[in-house]
């Protein structure tokens, strides 16, 4: 069970706050003691965040504002910068857009380039500034939002694929590299979610998702449980003490056992549970090599 001080005296930097599943994680870590660092390119949308949050400020807590584009390089490098020199215990890169829908050979080039840019290299960036005041500190949280397609393909949905399944491999590579200084990094695919990602499919037209995309969508956004409760809860849990020692997973909100993977701990550390690997044919009990 959670309780109102599990994230007291941690510092949370969580991108693409304003509104989504990032609006309902920062409320979520502001209600467990979380001071935060919240990040949008909607200023006004932060700041109602902001009057809603002070209104229930509890001692010694604190929010601060950073209206950013994740897209433009410039940007990027201005928040790096801003965020370098600041006490950050939780990283949430929470932030990605959509990108273009369609066969990769007939997307625009540059929206291609923009999906990556926000989605995977952005995520990236902020890591790398973020780690070494974690190091310094010998403890950090990183978690990085996955979704559709970094475990299967999804056609017509290239570049944002292409984005989550390099960010779910970024992290399992970072993890093993910070975890002698006490740093978590996991990734979350939070389930389908009644998100604006999910009207823009719907808009786009079932010819050019393709009719069991938007077949799926459409029944997810007729469905009022938007499943995002579960997704904040499981991000608080990687956020938390309670994951102590579980670090470079993919773990799923809605089909994962998560709230009890604290009992399993060392057992998760020496597998490849809830990773990507390659399957070869051994894997599915087939022997197609004379040689075995």
């Amino acid at each position: 069970m959670m309780t109102s001080s599990l994230l007291q005296d941690k510092t949370a930097l969580i991108t693409g706050a304003s509104r989504g599943l990032g609006l309902y994680i920062a409320k979520r870590f502001w209600e467990l003691g979380s001071s935060l660092i919240l990040v949008a390119r909607n200023k006004h949308k932060l700041e109602l965040c902001y009057e809603e949050l002070s209104a229930s400020t509890k001692s010694q807590q604190s929010i601060q504002l950073i209206s950013s584009n994740l897209g433009e390089n410039h940007a990027i490098s201005q928040l790096t910068q801003q965020i370098s020199h600041k006490k950050i215990d939780i990283l949430v890169n929470n932030a990605a857009i959509q990108g273009p829908i369609g066969n990769s050979w007939e997307n625009n080039w540059s929206e291609w380039e923009q999906t990556l840019q926000v989605d995977l290299f952005a995520p990236i960036a902020l890591c790398r500034a973020v780690i070494p005041g974690m190091i310094q500190r010998q403890y950090g949280k990183i978690i990085n939002l996955s979704g559709g397609g970094a475990t299967n393909a999804r056609p017509k949905f290239s570049a944002y694929a292409v984005s989550k399944a390099g960010l779910v491999r970024f992290s399992e590579t970072l993890a093993e590299e910070v975890n002698p200084f006490n740093i978590s990094v996991n990734c979350i695919a939070p389930g389908a979610m009644n998100t604006d990602m999910l009207r823009e499919i719907v808009a786009a037209g079932k010819d050019k998702v393709g009719e069991r995309e938007y077949t799926q969508v459409t029944k997810k956004i007729a469905d009022e449980n938007s499943g995002m409760q579960q997704a904040t809860e499981l991000c608080a849990f990687l956020a938390s003490p309670q994951s102590d020692g579980i670090t470079g997973k993919l773990i799923h909100a809605v089909w994962d056992p998560w709230k009890n993977l604290a009992e399993y701990v060392e057992e998760l550390k020496a597998s490849d549970i809830y990773t990507l690997r390659r399957i070869v044919p051994q894997d599915r009990g087939k022997n197609w090599d004379p040689l075995l």
